[in-house]
Order: C-alpha cells, then structure tokens, then sequence
C-alpha cells in the first residue's frame, strides 16, 4: 500500500491520507461494472433477438420495475445503517442471477424470447441501482472539493472493470454461451459487496485516526440510520429548484441517449441480420473501445478538466458533442459514423459527464445523497427512456427515417447544454452556502446545522 500510494500521488493529485479510500473506492467500483458489463453485451442481444420493434415495450417495462424497486431501496436506507444495506442491495440481485441462469437452462426456444425480454427488463433495473448506490456512497463519503480531485479517479476503478467485463464476454461467449456468464456476473458482484463492506469499515477506521480530514463524515454517522420515509426523495426533487435541474439534466440526457440506442438496434439489425455471435461481439467490441477511451480520459484529463472547467463547463461538453454528433450522424446514418459518435459519447459520458453530475450532489443532506439522488438515477432516468423510447417511435411511425430521427435531437441538445450551464452556477452558490461555518443547505433549499448534515 506504501509503494501504491508514492506511485499514486506523483501520477495523480491524491494526498497521502486519502489514498487508502480512493484505491478502496477504485476497487468496489471495478468490481461493480465488471459485473455489469459481462451481462451488458448478452442483455443488447436479447433485446434485438427481441425484436427492435418491441424496445419501446421493453422500455416501459423498465420504467414499472423501478416503480417496484424504488421504495423498497429507500425503505431498506430508511431502516438500516448504510453498511448493511448496501451488501444487502447487492446480494438481492447476485439471487437474480443465479434465479435467470435455472430459468434460461429450462426453457425451450419459444420460452427463451420472453425470458430474453424480461432479462432485458431487469438487467436495465439492475444496473441503473448498483451503480447509483455507488455513486451515492461515494458522495457520502467525500466532500465538494476533494470530489472534484478525486471522482474522475475514482471512475478509474469503474472503467477497468468494464474493461475486463467486456473483454470476458467477448473472449468467453462463443465458447460458454451467453446463459453462463451470468454465474461470472454474480461471482464479480459478490467481490462489489464484499468491497464496500471492506470501505466502511476502513472508512471507520481512518475516521478515528482523523486521516480522512475532511472525507469522512463525523465519526460514527456512517454507522446512523438515515431514518425518514419512503417517499422522501420525490419530495426533495419537487421542493428543490437545485435536483429539479437535475432531474431535468437526467431527463434530456436518457432521452437523447435512447434515441441513439434506437438508431444503434436499427443499423445493427439491418447490417447483421440474423447473424446473433457477430451483434454481440460487436456490441462487447464498442464497450472495449468506450472503456479504455474513457481509461485514458478519467488518468489525465477528468480531474483537471473540472478543477479549470468547473462543473457547468464540465456538465456542458456531453450536450455539445452531442449536438455536434447527431448533426453528423442526420447527415450520414451509417454504422461506421454511428460506432464512432456512440463511442465518443459514452466515453464524454463515463469521463466527464459522470463524474460532474456526481459532484452535483456532494453539497447536499445524507439523506438526498441516497433517497433523491436515487430517485433521479433511477426513475427519473427510466422516464427519460419512455419519453425517448416512445417519441423516438412515433417520430418513426411518421416515416421521418433515420436522418429525420438524429436531427430531432438537435435542437434538445442545446436545451440540454444551457441547463447544464446553469446548474454548474447553482452548483457554486450551493458550494459557498455549505462552507459556512454555521449553515449547511439541503435539497429543499432550507439550511441546518453543520452537525445535522456530518
């Protein structure tokens, strides 16, 4: 760990007593996408095996599984100290696993497509939850302006494990087959659990040592229970201007991404049709190349881009690109124009847009750190699927095609980037209230005492 550290802090602008947590951070988050992107890859097949023309539905079935999901997560925060929940949100999904990998054993051919379509459903549920309860510890856990240091590194630890998650299913799914990689997801998602058990309790630790001046909350909140009830973060989001912008953020975000995940299912479908190893194997290929982008993206240049930026200019790079990059792809709808914007987009998604909105949230109260901000994660950004999802397929419907379908995005992605660059001046107002001494704001816009919120 000595030597990880000295190697660390002359790459990166780490201090010494942050890297313990920052490398623990790292390596629940590889974990966390490592799981995730083995069974990324097998859920786009299903869902064009599917059939394109039944996406929408899938989609729509994705927004009702988080109506389901959602208040048993901020039931299960409300009810239990954040490291019991947290191990206990992972291990619920690795039994979904294991539950899908007897069902898809069992069932025949025609059975096959609908357990696809549900597997589809539930893996849009389930990544959407763990990433955001990681990212809400994570927000938990640092304060404003180590975030901006330090989240684009901690985002490392996320990208590598993507990396590994692509590069095993690609390597692996012609020789196991797509059904036993989710046994593989399952082993990498119980690594997560154990991971973040093994960062409270280190967290506890350095917190009694006072290492993690200023990263760690006061000692033995972590242990708290957050209390509050269900139905908290809707009332935060209505309440605060502040994590409406957010929502709003999330909202144009979803939907300009389900309008290129469309055109993608499209293109794909039209250029391999009927061949299912080689849709796969090119969906594992443009998540390998999105990754080590990103990779080289969060070592050198996330963290200083929102230390010069700042978080408005930070937020405002992805709307740009992609109103840049549907202008492009409305002019020449074709799969080497479409690999390349979705490469570069998801990439400005995981390296810089991520890591801004997550800062976002790090001058708020415990309590919309996990219950609002996961109502934004989660249903907010399936509702930005529906409306992405069902526009996307009455637009079509009106014959406008695949050009007419990109250029729609156009004029919502400057809506988008405005947003973006009003947040990130709410983001420096909210910044200047919580250093106050006496006062810290919350998501409803009122103030409390320092020690009510650390």
């Amino acid at each position: 760990m000595p030597a990880l550290g000295r190697l660390l802090r002359r790459a990166v602008d780490v201090r010494e007593h942050e890297t313990a947590a920052l490398v623990a951070s790292c390596a629940y988050f590889f974990f966390v996408l490592s799981a995730y992107y083995v069974i990324r890859p097998v859920r786009d097949e299903m869902g064009v095996a599917g059939g394109v023309e039944n996406l929408a539905w899938l989609f729509t079935g994705t927004l009702v599984g988080m109506l389901l999901v959602h208040p048993l997560f901020t039931a299960l925060v409300a009810r239990f100290p954040r490291r019991r929940f947290v191990p206990l949100i992972y291990r619920f999904f690795i039994l979904n696993l294991v539950v899908f990998f007897l069902v898809f054993g069992a069932a025949g051919i025609g059975q096959a497509v609908w357990v696809g379509r549900v597997f589809f459903v539930w893996t849009s549920v389930f990544n959407l939850f763990v990433v955001s309860v990681f990212w809400s510890f994570m927000t938990d856990l640092y304060r404003p302006v180590q975030s901006q240091r330090l989240f684009g590194l901690v985002a490392v630890g996320g990208t590598l494990g993507a990396i590994l998650g692509s590069t095993i299913t690609s390597a692996l799914v012609s020789r196991l087959g797509p059904v036993n990689l989710l046994l593989v997801s399952a082993l990498l998602l119980e690594l997560a659990a154990r991971a973040a058990r093994a960062l409270d309790g280190q967290e506890a630790s350095l917190a009694r040592d006072a290492r993690l001046e200023g990263a760690a909350p006061a000692v033995g909140e972590d242990d708290g229970i957050i209390g509050g009830g269900v139905l908290d973060g809707i009332r935060h989001v209505a309440r605060s201007p502040y994590l409406l912008g957010i929502a709003a953020l999330m909202l144009l975000f979803t939907i300009a991404s389900t309008f290129l995940y469309f055109q993608q299912a499209a293109i794909v479908a039209r250029v391999f049709e009927g061949d299912r190893p080689a849709r796969t194997q090119l969906f594992a290929g443009i998540d390998l190349a999105v990754n080590v982008l990103t990779l080289v993206t969060q070592v050198f240049l996330t963290g200083r881009l929102l230390r010069w930026l700042g978080v408005g200019l930070s937020l405002a790079f992805l709307p740009l690109m992609s109103l840049i990059g549907f202008g492009i792809l409305g002019s020449a709808p074709t799969l080497a124009v479409l690999v390349v914007f979705q490469v570069l987009r998801r990439a400005g998604t995981f390296a810089i847009q991520r890591p801004a909105r997550e800062v976002l949230y790090t001058v708020l109260a415990r309590t919309d750190k996990y219950k609002a901000k996961n109502f934004n994660d989660t249903f907010v950004y399936r509702v930005g699927d529906q409306l992405g999802a069902w526009s996307y397929t009455a637009i079509a419907w009106l014959g406008l095609g695949l050009a007419g379908l990109a250029f729609a995005m156009v004029p919502l992605s400057a809506v988008w980037l405005l947003l973006a660059l009003w947040l990130g001046g709410r983001y420096r107002r909210l910044l200047t209230e919580a250093r106050r001494p006496e006062s810290l704001t919350v998501g409803g816009g009122e103030s409390r005492p320092a020690r009510s919120y650390r």
